[in-house]
């Protein structure tokens, strides 16, 4: 059961991930790198969004950084770690 979780939160780990790096992209219209931005957008929103709602995007200048996913990803580390096996 355990290694199910593991397996799990890595995989969505790695979503986040794909979904960080394609974010510094400007999107690129219909093709697979749209859609795969898309897909990994509904996998990973539904935990991102609550977290959002809670903690507003600190200014940066003229720009907001979004801490959402630096807070899920660490979260999940921490519960990695805390997983036995």
């Amino acid at each position: 059961m355990w290694v199910l979780i593991q397996y799990v939160a890595q995989l969505f780990l790695l979503c986040l991930l794909g979904r960080i790096v394609l974010s510094w992209f400007p999107p690129s219209g219909p093709g697979p790198i749209e859609t795969l931005r898309q897909i990994l957008f509904r996998i990973t929103e539904p935990v991102l969004g609550p977290i959002r709602a809670l903690l507003p995007p600190v200014r940066l200048g003229g720009m907001g950084l979004d801490l959402s996913p630096m807070i899920v990803f660490i979260g999940l580390e921490v519960l990695l770690a805390f997983l036995p096996g």
